[in-house]
Protein backbone atom coordinates (compact mmCIF):
# COMPACT_ATOMS: atom_id res chain seq x y z
CA UNK A 1 0.00 0.00 0.00
CA UNK A 2 1.34 3.41 -0.97
CA UNK A 3 0.98 6.10 1.66
CA UNK A 4 0.89 9.79 0.82
CA UNK A 5 3.66 11.77 2.46
CA UNK A 6 2.55 14.02 5.30
CA UNK A 7 4.47 16.83 7.04
CA UNK A 8 7.39 15.74 9.18
CA UNK A 9 6.33 14.16 12.47
CA UNK A 10 7.51 17.11 14.59
CA UNK A 11 6.69 19.82 12.07
CA UNK A 12 5.56 22.90 14.01
CA UNK A 13 7.54 22.00 17.16
CA UNK A 14 10.23 24.51 18.08
CA UNK A 15 13.18 23.49 20.27
CA UNK A 16 15.64 25.74 22.07
CA UNK A 17 18.93 23.84 22.35
CA UNK A 18 21.28 24.98 25.12
CA UNK A 19 23.41 21.84 24.98
CA UNK A 20 26.93 21.00 23.94
CA UNK A 21 29.24 17.99 23.47
CA UNK A 22 27.19 14.80 22.75
CA UNK A 23 24.29 13.66 24.98
CA UNK A 24 22.24 16.84 24.57
CA UNK A 25 23.11 17.48 20.92
CA UNK A 26 22.31 13.83 20.08
CA UNK A 27 18.86 14.32 21.58
CA UNK A 28 18.19 17.59 19.77
CA UNK A 29 19.51 16.19 16.48
CA UNK A 30 16.90 13.42 16.80
CA UNK A 31 14.21 16.07 17.26
CA UNK A 32 15.56 18.05 14.30
CA UNK A 33 15.62 14.95 12.10
CA UNK A 34 11.99 14.34 13.05
CA UNK A 35 11.13 17.78 11.70
CA UNK A 36 11.36 20.10 14.71
CA UNK A 37 12.89 23.54 14.29
CA UNK A 38 15.96 23.39 16.54
CA UNK A 39 17.68 26.66 17.52
CA UNK A 40 21.12 25.89 18.94
CA UNK A 41 22.40 28.56 21.33
CA UNK A 42 26.20 28.75 21.35
CA UNK A 43 28.85 30.86 23.03
CA UNK A 44 30.18 33.58 20.71
CA UNK A 45 33.65 32.92 19.28
CA UNK A 46 34.18 29.44 20.76
CA UNK A 47 30.75 27.77 20.38
CA UNK A 48 30.08 24.11 21.20
CA UNK A 49 33.17 22.50 22.79
CA UNK A 50 33.27 19.80 20.10
CA UNK A 51 33.84 22.30 17.29
CA UNK A 52 37.49 22.09 18.34
CA UNK A 53 37.65 18.35 19.04
CA UNK A 54 39.82 17.53 16.06
CA UNK A 55 41.45 16.44 13.89
CA UNK A 56 39.83 15.10 11.83
CA UNK A 57 37.91 18.00 10.33
CA UNK A 58 35.22 18.28 7.70
CA UNK A 59 36.81 18.61 4.24
CA UNK A 60 35.95 21.28 1.68
CA UNK A 61 35.28 20.60 -1.99
CA UNK A 62 39.06 20.50 -2.62
CA UNK A 63 39.81 18.02 0.14
CA UNK A 64 41.26 20.62 2.51
CA UNK A 65 40.44 20.79 6.20
CA UNK A 66 37.79 23.29 7.23
CA UNK A 67 37.53 24.65 10.78
CA UNK A 68 34.65 22.28 11.61
CA UNK A 69 35.59 19.16 13.61
CA UNK A 70 34.12 15.86 12.45
CA UNK A 71 33.03 15.18 16.05
CA UNK A 72 30.84 18.28 16.08
CA UNK A 73 29.40 17.33 12.69
CA UNK A 74 28.11 13.96 13.96
CA UNK A 75 25.44 15.45 16.25
CA UNK A 76 24.34 18.84 14.92
CA UNK A 77 22.76 18.55 11.47
CA UNK A 78 19.40 20.14 10.70
CA UNK A 79 19.90 22.85 13.34
CA UNK A 80 20.15 26.63 13.34
CA UNK A 81 23.09 28.17 15.23
CA UNK A 82 22.63 31.42 17.17
CA UNK A 83 25.62 32.92 18.98
CA UNK A 84 24.53 34.44 22.30
CA UNK A 85 26.45 35.39 25.44
CA UNK A 86 23.91 34.25 28.03
CA UNK A 87 26.10 35.66 30.81
CA UNK A 88 25.12 39.16 29.69
CA UNK A 89 21.69 40.49 30.69
CA UNK A 90 20.94 41.28 27.06
CA UNK A 91 21.91 37.81 25.89
CA UNK A 92 19.91 36.10 28.64
CA UNK A 93 16.90 38.22 27.70
CA UNK A 94 17.15 37.09 24.07
CA UNK A 95 17.15 33.44 25.19
CA UNK A 96 14.14 34.05 27.45
CA UNK A 97 12.27 35.70 24.59
CA UNK A 98 13.02 32.76 22.35
CA UNK A 99 11.96 30.34 25.10
CA UNK A 100 8.53 31.98 25.19
CA UNK A 101 8.04 30.88 21.59
CA UNK A 102 9.36 27.34 22.00
CA UNK A 103 7.74 24.01 22.82
CA UNK A 104 10.90 22.39 24.19
CA UNK A 105 14.09 23.59 25.88
CA UNK A 106 17.03 21.20 26.34
CA UNK A 107 20.05 22.16 28.47
CA UNK A 108 23.05 20.41 29.98
CA UNK A 109 24.46 23.02 32.35
CA UNK A 110 25.52 22.00 35.86
CA UNK A 111 22.71 21.79 38.40
CA UNK A 112 21.47 25.31 39.14
CA UNK A 113 23.87 26.83 36.61
CA UNK A 114 21.19 28.66 34.64
CA UNK A 115 19.40 30.14 37.68
CA UNK A 116 21.66 33.19 37.88
CA UNK A 117 20.71 34.07 34.31
CA UNK A 118 16.98 33.60 34.89
CA UNK A 119 17.00 30.64 32.49
CA UNK A 120 16.26 27.84 34.94
CA UNK A 121 13.04 25.83 34.74
CA UNK A 122 11.09 27.85 37.30
CA UNK A 123 12.00 31.15 35.65
CA UNK A 124 11.13 29.97 32.14
CA UNK A 125 7.97 28.23 33.31
CA UNK A 126 6.73 31.59 34.61
CA UNK A 127 6.73 32.99 31.07
CA UNK A 128 5.87 29.76 29.21
CA UNK A 129 4.00 27.21 31.35
CA UNK A 130 3.51 24.92 28.33
CA UNK A 131 7.26 24.47 27.81
CA UNK A 132 8.79 20.99 28.09
CA UNK A 133 12.14 21.68 29.80
CA UNK A 134 14.74 18.87 29.72
CA UNK A 135 17.86 19.05 31.90
CA UNK A 136 20.71 16.63 31.15
CA UNK A 137 23.47 16.26 33.74
CA UNK A 138 25.95 13.65 34.87
CA UNK A 139 24.13 12.67 38.04
CA UNK A 140 20.71 14.32 37.98
CA UNK A 141 19.15 17.18 39.91
CA UNK A 142 19.14 15.36 43.27
CA UNK A 143 21.39 13.12 45.37
CA UNK A 144 24.88 13.52 46.88
CA UNK A 145 26.59 13.60 43.45
CA UNK A 146 24.23 16.16 41.88
CA UNK A 147 26.83 18.94 41.74
CA UNK A 148 29.60 16.80 40.31
CA UNK A 149 30.57 17.07 36.64
CA UNK A 150 29.93 13.91 34.65
CA UNK A 151 31.57 12.72 31.44
CA UNK A 152 30.80 9.58 29.50
CA UNK A 153 34.12 7.82 30.18
CA UNK A 154 33.96 8.21 33.95
CA UNK A 155 30.28 7.20 33.99
CA UNK A 156 31.08 4.03 32.03
CA UNK A 157 33.41 3.14 34.88
CA UNK A 158 31.31 4.32 37.81
CA UNK A 159 28.09 2.91 36.36
CA UNK A 160 29.42 -0.61 35.90
CA UNK A 161 29.77 -0.91 32.12
CA UNK A 162 33.56 -1.22 32.21
CA UNK A 163 33.32 -4.03 34.76
CA UNK A 164 31.63 -6.20 32.10
CA UNK A 165 33.41 -4.88 29.00
CA UNK A 166 36.74 -6.25 27.80
CA UNK A 167 38.65 -9.52 27.93
CA UNK A 168 38.61 -11.71 31.01
CA UNK A 169 41.09 -10.62 33.66
CA UNK A 170 42.93 -13.97 33.53
CA UNK A 171 43.59 -13.74 29.77
CA UNK A 172 46.07 -11.59 27.79
CA UNK A 173 44.68 -8.10 27.32
CA UNK A 174 42.28 -8.52 30.22
CA UNK A 175 41.15 -5.61 32.32
CA UNK A 176 38.71 -2.69 32.23
CA UNK A 177 37.74 -1.44 28.79
CA UNK A 178 35.43 1.35 27.70
CA UNK A 179 33.12 1.01 24.73
CA UNK A 180 34.39 2.23 21.35
CA UNK A 181 31.90 5.11 21.24
CA UNK A 182 30.42 7.25 24.02
CA UNK A 183 27.48 4.93 24.62
CA UNK A 184 26.44 6.59 27.89
CA UNK A 185 26.08 9.96 26.15
CA UNK A 186 24.28 8.37 23.21
CA UNK A 187 21.84 6.39 25.35
CA UNK A 188 21.14 9.45 27.47
CA UNK A 189 20.40 11.37 24.29
CA UNK A 190 18.04 8.63 23.16
CA UNK A 191 16.27 8.33 26.53
CA UNK A 192 15.95 12.14 26.58
CA UNK A 193 14.37 12.09 23.13
CA UNK A 194 11.80 9.54 24.32
CA UNK A 195 11.09 11.57 27.46
CA UNK A 196 10.54 14.77 25.49
CA UNK A 197 8.18 13.09 23.04
CA UNK A 198 6.23 11.60 25.96
CA UNK A 199 6.00 14.99 27.67
CA UNK A 200 4.76 16.61 24.45
CA UNK A 201 2.11 13.93 24.14
CA UNK A 202 1.03 14.47 27.75
CA UNK A 203 0.94 18.23 27.17
CA UNK A 204 -1.65 17.57 24.48
CA UNK A 205 -3.92 16.31 27.27
CA UNK A 206 -3.04 18.65 30.13
CA UNK A 207 -1.98 21.79 28.28
CA UNK A 208 0.99 22.05 30.67
CA UNK A 209 4.69 21.49 30.21
CA UNK A 210 6.97 19.85 32.76
CA UNK A 211 10.58 19.45 33.85
CA UNK A 212 12.52 16.36 32.71
CA UNK A 213 15.49 15.36 34.85
CA UNK A 214 17.91 13.16 32.86
CA UNK A 215 21.18 11.79 34.29
CA UNK A 216 24.00 9.99 32.51
CA UNK A 217 24.46 7.69 35.51
CA UNK A 218 20.77 6.75 35.58
CA UNK A 219 20.82 5.90 31.89
CA UNK A 220 24.07 3.97 32.21
CA UNK A 221 22.72 1.79 35.01
CA UNK A 222 19.36 1.29 33.25
CA UNK A 223 20.96 0.19 29.98
CA UNK A 224 22.80 -2.71 31.62
CA UNK A 225 19.57 -4.65 31.05
CA UNK A 226 20.13 -8.42 31.43
CA UNK A 227 23.39 -7.84 33.29
CA UNK A 228 21.46 -5.94 35.96
CA UNK A 229 19.08 -8.85 36.32
CA UNK A 230 21.91 -11.38 36.33
CA UNK A 231 23.20 -9.62 39.43
CA UNK A 232 19.83 -8.88 41.06
CA UNK A 233 18.66 -12.49 40.80
CA UNK A 234 21.90 -14.10 42.00
CA UNK A 235 23.70 -11.53 44.14
CA UNK A 236 26.81 -12.20 42.04
CA UNK A 237 28.26 -9.32 40.05
CA UNK A 238 28.89 -10.34 36.40
CA UNK A 239 32.51 -10.16 35.30
CA UNK A 240 34.18 -9.37 32.00
CA UNK A 241 33.71 -12.17 29.50
CA UNK A 242 35.47 -10.77 26.44
CA UNK A 243 33.48 -11.53 23.31
CA UNK A 244 31.45 -14.26 24.98
CA UNK A 245 27.86 -13.87 26.22
CA UNK A 246 26.89 -14.30 29.85
CA UNK A 247 23.61 -16.11 29.06
CA UNK A 248 24.06 -17.76 25.65
CA UNK A 249 26.55 -20.34 24.33
CA UNK A 250 27.98 -20.31 21.70
CA UNK A 251 27.61 -16.57 21.18
CA UNK A 252 31.08 -15.18 20.56
CA UNK A 253 34.00 -14.63 18.21
CA UNK A 254 35.79 -17.61 16.71
CA UNK A 255 39.08 -17.73 14.79
CA UNK A 256 38.86 -19.26 11.31
CA UNK A 257 41.79 -20.22 9.10
CA UNK A 258 42.26 -16.68 7.85
CA UNK A 259 40.43 -14.34 10.20
CA UNK A 260 37.63 -14.04 12.71
CA UNK A 261 33.87 -14.28 12.62
CA UNK A 262 30.97 -14.01 15.04
CA UNK A 263 28.68 -16.96 15.70
CA UNK A 264 25.49 -15.97 17.54
CA UNK A 265 23.47 -19.06 18.39
CA UNK A 266 20.22 -17.93 19.99
CA UNK A 267 18.33 -21.20 20.51
CA UNK A 268 18.74 -24.97 20.61
CA UNK A 269 17.58 -25.54 17.00
CA UNK A 270 20.25 -23.14 15.78
CA UNK A 271 22.82 -25.03 17.85
CA UNK A 272 21.83 -28.28 16.15
CA UNK A 273 22.21 -26.65 12.74
CA UNK A 274 25.54 -25.15 13.75
CA UNK A 275 26.86 -28.53 14.87
CA UNK A 276 25.89 -30.06 11.50
CA UNK A 277 27.72 -27.31 9.61
CA UNK A 278 30.95 -27.75 11.58
CA UNK A 279 30.79 -31.56 11.51
CA UNK A 280 30.17 -31.99 15.23
CA UNK A 281 26.66 -33.45 15.23
CA UNK A 282 27.33 -35.49 18.35
CA UNK A 283 27.63 -32.31 20.43
CA UNK A 284 23.97 -31.53 19.82
CA UNK A 285 23.04 -34.88 21.37
CA UNK A 286 25.40 -34.60 24.32
CA UNK A 287 23.30 -34.19 27.48
CA UNK A 288 25.64 -31.44 28.67
CA UNK A 289 25.15 -29.33 25.56
CA UNK A 290 21.68 -30.20 24.25
CA UNK A 291 20.02 -27.20 25.94
CA UNK A 292 21.35 -23.68 26.33
CA UNK A 293 21.35 -23.78 30.13
CA UNK A 294 23.63 -26.82 29.96
CA UNK A 295 25.90 -25.13 27.45
CA UNK A 296 26.24 -22.11 29.76
CA UNK A 297 27.10 -24.33 32.73
CA UNK A 298 29.55 -26.45 30.69
CA UNK A 299 30.97 -23.60 28.62
CA UNK A 300 34.58 -24.44 29.48
CA UNK A 301 34.20 -27.97 28.09
CA UNK A 302 32.32 -27.01 24.93
CA UNK A 303 34.09 -23.93 23.62
CA UNK A 304 37.55 -25.49 23.00
CA UNK A 305 35.91 -28.18 20.84
CA UNK A 306 34.06 -25.58 18.79
CA UNK A 307 37.12 -23.34 18.54
CA UNK A 308 39.24 -26.16 17.16
CA UNK A 309 36.59 -27.05 14.56
CA UNK A 310 36.29 -23.44 13.41
CA UNK A 311 39.99 -23.24 12.56
CA UNK A 312 39.59 -25.79 9.75
CA UNK A 313 38.02 -23.55 7.09
CA UNK A 314 38.40 -19.95 5.88
CA UNK A 315 36.13 -17.28 7.32
CA UNK A 316 34.05 -16.64 4.21
CA UNK A 317 33.38 -20.36 3.70
CA UNK A 318 32.01 -20.54 7.22
CA UNK A 319 29.90 -17.44 6.72
CA UNK A 320 28.29 -18.84 3.56
CA UNK A 321 27.68 -22.28 5.07
CA UNK A 322 26.23 -20.86 8.29
CA UNK A 323 23.97 -18.46 6.40
CA UNK A 324 22.63 -21.33 4.29
CA UNK A 325 21.93 -23.31 7.46
CA UNK A 326 20.10 -20.41 9.13
CA UNK A 327 22.73 -19.89 11.83
CA UNK A 328 23.35 -16.21 12.69
CA UNK A 329 26.94 -15.34 11.87
CA UNK A 330 28.83 -12.37 10.56
CA UNK A 331 32.23 -10.80 9.91
CA UNK A 332 33.96 -8.16 12.04
CA UNK A 333 34.12 -5.20 9.70
CA UNK A 334 36.17 -2.04 9.83
CA UNK A 335 34.24 1.17 9.16
CA UNK A 336 35.41 1.34 5.55
CA UNK A 337 34.01 -2.17 5.06
CA UNK A 338 30.78 -1.18 6.86
CA UNK A 339 30.12 1.66 4.45
CA UNK A 340 30.84 -0.58 1.46
CA UNK A 341 28.47 -3.26 2.70
CA UNK A 342 25.63 -3.83 0.20
CA UNK A 343 22.97 -3.83 2.91
CA UNK A 344 24.24 -0.55 4.38
CA UNK A 345 24.24 0.94 0.88
CA UNK A 346 20.77 -0.39 0.10
CA UNK A 347 19.38 1.20 3.25
CA UNK A 348 20.81 4.59 2.26
CA UNK A 349 22.65 5.16 5.52
CA UNK A 350 25.27 7.36 3.93
CA UNK A 351 23.86 10.72 2.85
CA UNK A 352 25.30 14.02 1.67
CA UNK A 353 23.92 17.26 3.07
CA UNK A 354 24.58 20.91 2.12
CA UNK A 355 27.28 22.74 4.06
CA UNK A 356 28.35 26.40 3.67
CA UNK A 357 32.11 25.69 3.76
CA UNK A 358 32.36 22.21 2.29
CA UNK A 359 29.58 22.40 -0.29
CA UNK A 360 28.33 19.05 0.97
CA UNK A 361 29.33 16.88 3.92
CA UNK A 362 28.68 13.19 4.53
CA UNK A 363 26.34 12.19 7.32
CA UNK A 364 24.82 8.95 8.56
CA UNK A 365 21.05 8.90 8.17
CA UNK A 366 18.80 8.69 11.19
CA UNK A 367 17.74 5.01 11.38
CA UNK A 368 14.08 5.81 12.17
CA UNK A 369 11.93 4.92 9.15
CA UNK A 370 8.44 6.45 9.09
CA UNK A 371 6.39 5.44 6.07
CA UNK A 372 4.26 8.58 5.67
CA UNK A 373 6.37 11.31 7.31
CA UNK A 374 9.96 10.29 6.57
CA UNK A 375 12.93 11.83 8.29
CA UNK A 376 15.28 13.93 6.15
CA UNK A 377 18.78 15.31 6.45
CA UNK A 378 18.03 18.82 5.18
CA UNK A 379 21.12 20.76 6.26
CA UNK A 380 24.58 20.00 7.49
CA UNK A 381 25.82 21.12 10.91
CA UNK A 382 25.66 24.92 11.08
CA UNK A 383 28.61 27.26 11.34
CA UNK A 384 28.92 29.08 14.64
CA UNK A 385 26.34 31.86 14.67
CA UNK A 386 25.38 31.18 11.07
CA UNK A 387 21.70 31.92 11.74
CA UNK A 388 21.98 34.57 14.47
CA UNK A 389 20.70 37.43 12.32
CA UNK A 390 17.94 35.34 10.74
CA UNK A 391 16.55 34.10 14.06
CA UNK A 392 16.71 37.52 15.71
CA UNK A 393 14.97 39.05 12.71
CA UNK A 394 12.33 36.39 12.06
CA UNK A 395 11.60 35.17 15.59
CA UNK A 396 12.11 38.29 17.69
CA UNK A 397 11.40 41.01 15.10
CA UNK A 398 14.64 42.87 15.70
CA UNK A 399 15.73 45.53 13.21
CA UNK A 400 18.95 45.28 11.22
CA UNK A 401 20.52 47.96 13.40
CA UNK A 402 19.50 46.14 16.59
CA UNK A 403 20.88 42.89 15.22
CA UNK A 404 24.22 44.44 14.27
CA UNK A 405 24.52 46.07 17.69
CA UNK A 406 23.63 42.84 19.47
CA UNK A 407 26.19 40.78 17.53
CA UNK A 408 28.92 43.37 18.16
CA UNK A 409 28.10 43.51 21.87
CA UNK A 410 28.14 39.71 22.07
CA UNK A 411 31.71 39.56 20.82
CA UNK A 412 32.91 42.39 23.05
CA UNK A 413 31.35 40.85 26.16
CA UNK A 414 33.29 37.62 25.65
CA UNK A 415 36.55 39.54 25.75
CA UNK A 416 37.39 38.98 22.05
Amino acid sequence: MTESHRPAALSGIRVLDLTRVLAGPWCTQNLADLGAEVIKIERPVSGDDTRNWGPPYVKDAYGRDTTEAAYYACANRNKYSVAVDIASPRGADVVRRLARQCDVLVENFKVGGLRKYGLDYDSIRAVNPALVYCSITGFGQTGPYANRPGYDFMIQGLGGLMSITGERDDLPGGGPQKAGVAVTDLMTGMYSTVAILAALLERGRSGEGQHIDMALLDCQVAMLANQNMNYLTTGQAPRRAGNAHQNLVPYQVFAAQDGHLIVAVGNDMQFQAYCRVIGQESLAEDRRFRRNNGRVVHREALIPILAEAMKRRPRDEWLLALEQAGVPAGPINTLDQVHQNPQVKARGLLQMVPHPLAGHVPTVANPIRLSASPLTARRGPPLLGEHTAMILRERLGMSEAEIADFIAANVNQTGH
